[in-house]
């Protein structure tokens, strides 16, 4: 999952750049709200984490350009000011959530995950199922009636973005679009090295190859 931070307080946005490469994201980093109003709009980002407090253009500003002009990417408001009224202005400007800070790096965790389950239709679920696969986002594992496979990063990254897209076909370019940075090269035969080290793993049938269209995870039931 491909993610856009904006966030102008240098060391805070190393911190939450590290914890969340961590997790497995492949995360951008903009301080600018001009830079943030254009970039956010023309990458696919799978959600964006923005502060309020920005300079160039103000955070709600820029959260209103891209509602505005049919973004509909999930935004999570970071913000130090502890006014119900602006979060309340947050939330109608568009956003999905937000944080105040400080916050915990667990929370602000929990708090993506859920939105990235929301925004594929999955709210319901406390962790990601498809196929007969739990996925421990946590520990970075999946377990398969009981058992527990061990999964490299690289492995889970794949792995996540499939189980968020049950059913669908995904090309190789829309997968490296949405598991690399921008900075990062992206490479559709390592793309293909991974695929065929997660079906040693879990099996052919749960990853079907579309001649031409690229990937199709088995999705509920199969």
């Amino acid at each position: 999952m491909r993610l856009l931070l904006v966030e102008d307080h240098v060391s805070l946005a190393d911190e939450l750049m590290a914890s969340l490469k961590g997790q497995g994201y492949a995360v951008d980093w903009l301080a600018d709200g001009r830079d943030a109003a254009y970039q956010g709009a023309t990458e696919p980002y799978d959600l964006i984490i923005l502060d309020l407090g920005l300079p160039g253009k103000p955070g709600l500003e820029v959260l209103r350009e891209w509602r505005a002009g049919g973004l509909a990417t999930p935004v999570l408001i970071l913000t130090a000011r502890g006014s119900w009224a602006e979060r309340i202005d947050g939330l109608k400007a568009g956003a999905d959530d937000y944080l105040t800070k400080p916050f915990h790096p667990e929370e602000l965790a929990l708090r993506i995950q859920a939105l990235l389950r929301r925004a594929h239709g999955l709210a319901n679920q406390p962790q990601l199922e498809a196929a007969g696969l739990q996925l421990d986002e946590s520990r970075q594992c999946v377990t398969r009636d009981g058992e527990q496979i061990e999964l490299t990063s690289a492995e889970f990254r794949l792995l996540r973005y499939f189980m968020l897209h049950p059913g669908q076909i995904l090309s190789k370019g829309h997968l490296a679009e949405h598991l690399y940075d921008g900075e990062s090269e992206r490479d559709s035969n390592v793309l293909e090295v991974h695929v065929n080290r997660l079906r040693g793993k879990l099996g052919r049938e749960v990853i079907e190859t579309r001649r031409g269209q690229g990937y199709r995870y088995a999705g509920v039931g199969a």
